[in-house]
């Protein structure tokens, strides 16, 4: 499954420019945090080589890459798990709330929360270069890359708290994992 998604993503996700140092880092990073967590690492590292295929044009939908991304995944026949992951990754139902698509986001269960959790983590602490950043940095970034006015920085706005918790949450589990 893992090669399957790592291939989808470089069809879907290469074109795109930096996003593709992005994605290549965060299946990296879900790969290390699976394994040290005990977490199956097939669902996780294959939801992270996929989570931002809805950024791709010819999967535009409803113009929100996770339900777009979760959508065309469904149709392809990927795993329930990896579609729910795409579909909620990094607290996606704040943005889906700003974006009136809630109901859309709800064709799909929310996934395990330990893989939710790490996925978040995952894409939360991976800058769009691919780099290493902390949460703060990251949604910082995203703000100044968006602008104040976009919609995906009134998302951070409303989703911070919750992004920084899961973050945290995931760098305890790892500290007591080793």
């Amino acid at each position: 499954m893992v090669m399957s998604a790592s291939s989808e993503a470089r069809r879907l996700v290469a074109p795109l420019g930096r996003r593709w140092s992005h994605v290549q880092s965060v299946a990296a990073s879900a790969a290390d945090v699976a394994a040290r967590m005990g977490l199956d690492a097939e669902t996780l590292v294959a939801a992270a080589w996929l989570h931002d295929v809805g950024y791709a044009d010819e999967l535009r939908e409803t113009g929100f890459h996770p339900v777009d991304g979760a959508r065309f995944l469904r149709r392809t026949g990927w795993s329930e798990e990896v579609v729910r992951l795409v579909a909620h990754h990094s607290c996606s139902r704040f943005e889906a709330g700003l974006r009136g698509l809630s109901d859309v986001l709800g064709e799909f269960p929310r996934p395990s929360p330990e893989l939710e959790d790490a996925l978040c983590f995952c894409d939360m602490t991976t800058g769009p270069r691919g780099g290493r950043v902390t949460v703060t940095d990251r949604l910082a970034e995203i703000q100044v890359r968006y602008g104040e006015r976009d919609i995906v920085a009134r998302f951070v706005d409303a989703a911070r708290g919750e992004l920084v918790e899961t973050v945290r949450r995931v760098e305890d589990r790892l500290a007591t994992a080793g």
